[in-house]
Parts: C-alpha cells; structure tokens; sequence
C-alpha cells in the first residue's frame, strides 16, 4: 500500500508536469532516505539530512550530478510537500570534470549508420542524428508525430515537459518516406518486433548503436547520445545559428547549447541555414 506521504509527494509532482523520470527519480531518492534511517523523512531533522547527504558524497562517493539529483528530490519533497520555510543543508562534493567528448566526424558517422544492417535500426540512428534527437525522444516517436508537407518532426513531451517541433531535411524525409512503405508501421513509427502496440525499449536502442559502432571499427568512447552531439557540432560547422540550435535542440538554457561553440573551434558565425546530414551522406 501506498504511504501518504508518498501519495501526497506524487500528488505535488503532477501538478507541476513533472516527466515520468523526474517522478522515479525524486521517488528513489527519498526512498532511499527513508531505507537510510529506517524511519519515515517527515521524522528527520536538518541535521541528519546533512548526514545523508554526507554520507552520499564521502562513503558512497556518489558523482556530482548524482548528489545533485538527490537534493533536488528531497528539497521538494521538504519545501513543497511538507511546507518547511527552508531547506538549509550544503552539498560538498567534488568539481565536475569539464571534459570534451570525443566527438564523431561525418565520415564516422556515416560509417556506423552504413554497419546497421537491420533497416527499422538504422532508420532509427539516422533520425536520431538528423534530427539531433535524445534517445528518449527517438523511441517515444509516432508516425503521425511526421509532417512531411512541412518537413518538421513533433516531439512530445521531451526533457522539462516540452513540446517542440524541428526540422526533417530531405535526406532524412525520403528514408522516412521509404521506411513507412516497406515496414508500415502503425502507431509507434519503431515498434517492437512481438509486440508493435509498444515502442522500442531505450535500451534496445543504446545496443543497437553500441553494436553498429563496434561493427564499423569507431573505436572513440561514447553511446547513442554521441549521434546528438554529432548533430549539434555538425550544424554549427554548416553554420547553423546558435540560437537556433538550441531551439532544436530543446535547450532550456542558451548556456547548454554553448558548449558546441566550444568543442568546435572552427564554428562559422554565419547564417548557412539546416544542413541536411543524412542527404549528404547518400
């Protein structure tokens, strides 16, 4: 059964639209609180969630983004749920390393799709690097999410509980195009091959780009979410503004997008406009 406590917390949460993640994550947090002190969180001080958080970042030795996922589930749960005036307990963990991934050029791209040989996978890849996708997104695709007379493709309901459009280049609609007529899918535009009335697993989709990387002999560190970072440094090298790829991107804050300009030092401050990533690639 339900604690009240719980049902109150989830309660919260939908009437703010948080995602479904944001909801098993905040969730698992406080769980974990409470499987820490053995006793429910609405009987804790400030000084012994101090002690939690301590203990997250020195025994555990949790990650940054870790203990911050952490604070951030159990200040709601204090501030909003439990309505204290403030929630005075310190973070201290270490800096996050600034790091630049190793980022995959055209020509390794093309290489990985051109490995996938099962045609519903590698149409899957290409939309996610021709569309800079999150591989949330790619797989929560329908086929009525497609606009081809105006060349967009509609997320729905992405990172921050967002709806966005962006654009499909001509490339990227005819394989499309090609895809629905040989494979006609129904409702989910990548289905599961025994049951289509349910989308592709998210990890389903990591092992299909994981094992088409490995079959084309890229060997630079990175799973699926290295075709979005392709997508992005790609555009900037065509020369896509800045400010329009966050928009496609469905950055929240301009500051994320920014780390392109970084990571590509040769990026063109002009207005070249959408590159068309898989036509070019054909």
């Amino acid at each position: 059964m339900m604690s009240p406590l719980r049902q109150q917390m989830i309660g919260a949460m939908r009437q703010r639209g948080f995602s479904v993640r944001t909801h098993k994550s905040y969730l698992s947090a406080v769980r974990d609180l409470a499987r820490y002190y053995r006793r429910s969180p609405d009987a804790l001080d400030a000084a012994e969630l101090q002690d939690f958080f301590n203990h997250l970042a020195q025994e555990r030795q949790l990650s940054s983004a870790s203990c911050r996922l952490y604070l951030n589930g159990i200040r709601f749960l204090y501030l909003q749920v439990l309505e204290w005036e403030s929630f005075d307990v310190q973070l201290v963990v270490p800096k996050r390393p600034q790091r630049i991934p190793e980022l995959l050029t055209r020509q390794e791209v093309h290489r990985i799709l051109a490995a996938c040989t099962n045609p519903k996978h590698r149409m899957l890849l290409e939309t996610v690097y021709g569309c800079g996708l999150r591989v949330s997104e790619v797989v929560a695709l329908k086929v009525r999410d497609i606009d081809g007379e105006r060349r967009l493709l509609r997320i729905e309901q992405a990172k921050g509980a967002k709806d966005r459009m962006v654009i499909v280049s001509p490339g990227l609609l005819d394989a499309l195009r090609r895809f629905w007529s040989t494979h006609r899918p129904g409702h989910w535009l990548f289905p599961q091959v025994f049951r289509v009335d349910r989308p592709l697993g998210i990890s389903t989709a990591q092992k299909v780009f994981t094992q088409a990387k490995s079959r084309s002999g890229v060997k630079k560190v990175g799973g699926i979410h290295s075709l979005r970072h392709a997508y992005a440094t790609h555009q900037l090298e065509h020369g896509l503004p800045v400010h329009e790829l966050q928009r496609l991107l469905g950055h929240g804050q301009l500051q994320s997008t920014l780390r392109y300009v970084h990571w590509v030092p040769g990026h063109r401050r002009a207005d070249q406009g959408h590159a068309d990533l898989i036509g070019a690639a054909s």
